[in-house]
């Protein structure tokens, strides 16, 4: 943590900045916390005329909820054409239908943002398709915190970043603390008191808004142990006993934190195998800080000490997947594991290669660390160009004909 209040660029930015100029209207989504309001408030500075509604403020919310065409009525009294600021969108579903009418009378540009779908794909609302651009919003990317290393050699060229901001932490804080913009100026005790208050402010008010309230104490219980199982297989009957509530409920509330982007959901790789593969999806919490305070561990250095290797997978898949997003790269992310045994980390798919990733937070890997990618290079050799091992080491190693391990500072 640096202490420092600097002004911390964005991968998106430019696409959004786009947007505005041209007039473009769209919703940009991501999880709390994570500087969408920042942003847009940033790139919107000097656009006039413009109508903002802040949908966290009880008074704005209570007011559009009994009226949603009042934000119609309120752009029609402004002469020529308006920018539109609705942040938090989806707690008042029914303005999209507003925001519809003012893009096809050529009224207004919206700009929405949002952290959660469930109650848009829920009620039915209109989402706008073909009238409204879709962007995501993800906790900072190692390139926009300063930590890549410079190089020309990207073992996946399509997915490759460089820096956009000046080093903010180490991987290590990043581990423990996570990636929230937020927490990049702050000192380590402040951070933990966020990262605890975000927790609880979860479970109160989104958990609320999806009409589960009256099961908030086993929610509250599920969430923390969903946390410690972050990143594994989850087992529903061991849920379910641990937290009091039946297997089906588990599996609603892990739509829940789907839909609520507090988790990412990463499926089994099962095409053509000719093993038999297990076939239930993991669940990787967005932010590995927010994961720590949900699961009730201490956000301290000692930390790493017992969690090291299960948060730097995290980190890992987290990075990978957020760089699929903001790069529309044509990449499907998935697990691989067999019953008997055999498994790797991460399998990147594209439409002619697969790429099998292994994770490891040591600074060198051995042989017996290749298991897995042999396993599965002897299945779907035909397919596999390359194999990668992302370890924490300082340079690549070349470790056989297709298998390299990359230091995770050179993705």
């Amino acid at each position: 943590m640096q202490g420092k209040n600097k002004h911390l660029n964005r991968f998106v930015e430019p696409l959004l900045q786009d947007f505005v100029s041209s007039g473009k209207s769209f919703l940009l989504l991501g999880p709390r916390q994570v500087g969408k309001t920042t942003l847009l408030n940033g790139l919107l500075e000097n656009t006039r005329p413009i109508l903002t509604y802040r949908l966290q403020e009880p008074a704005t919310k209570i007011e559009l909820e009994r009226d949603p065409q009042a934000l119609i009525r309120q752009a029609r009294a402004i002469s020529g054409r308006v920018s539109i600021f609705v942040d938090e969108a989806q707690k008042v579903p029914e303005l999209f239908d507003a925001a519809q009418t003012l893009i096809d009378e050529d009224k207004a540009s919206i700009f929405l943002t949002g952290s959660s779908a469930r109650k848009l794909r829920r009620k039915g609302i209109n989402l706008l398709p073909g009238r409204i651009r879709l962007a995501t919003l993800d906790p900072l990317l190692w390139g926009e915190m300063g930590l890549l290393a410079q190089t020309s050699e990207h073992p996946i060229p399509e997915l490759a970043l460089d820096n956009i901001n000046p080093l903010t932490q180490s991987i290590e804080d990043c581990l423990i603390y996570g990636n929230l913009p937020g927490l990049i100026p702050l000192t380590r005790a402040d951070a933990r008191d966020i990262l605890q208050a975000y927790a609880r402010l979860y479970i109160e008010e989104e958990i609320r808004a999806e009409a589960l309230s009256r099961a908030i104490g086993p929610f509250a219980r599920f969430l923390e142990l969903a946390a410690l199982e972050s990143g594994s297989s989850p087992n529903f009957t061991k849920l379910s006993k641990e937290s009091g509530v039946s297997s089906p409920t588990i599996r609603q509330f892990f739509s829940v934190l789907e839909d609520t982007l507090i988790v990412e959901r990463v499926d089994p790789y099962v095409k053509n195998a000719r093993k038999r593969v297990l076939s239930s999806s993991r669940y990787y919490f967005f932010d590995t800080g927010v994961r720590n305070a949900l699961a009730r561990l201490p956000l301290t250095p000692e930390l790493l000490q017992v969690e090291k290797g299960r948060l730097f997978e995290h980190a890992v898949i987290l990075e990978l997947l957020r760089r699929i997003r903001l790069l529309k790269a044509n990449y499907n992310l998935y697990y691989w594991r067999t019953s008997g045994g055999a498994e790797v980390d991460c399998v990147l798919e594209s439409h002619n290669e697969l790429i099998p990733i292994e994770i490891k937070s040591a600074a060198q890997v051995s042989q017996r660390d290749l298991t897995g990618l042999r396993s599965f290079l002897s299945d779907y050799g035909e397919k596999v160009k390359r194999a990668i091992v992302v370890t924490m080491g300082q340079r690549p190693e070349q470790m056989s004909d297709k298998i390299t391990a990359i230091p995770w500072q050179f993705l």
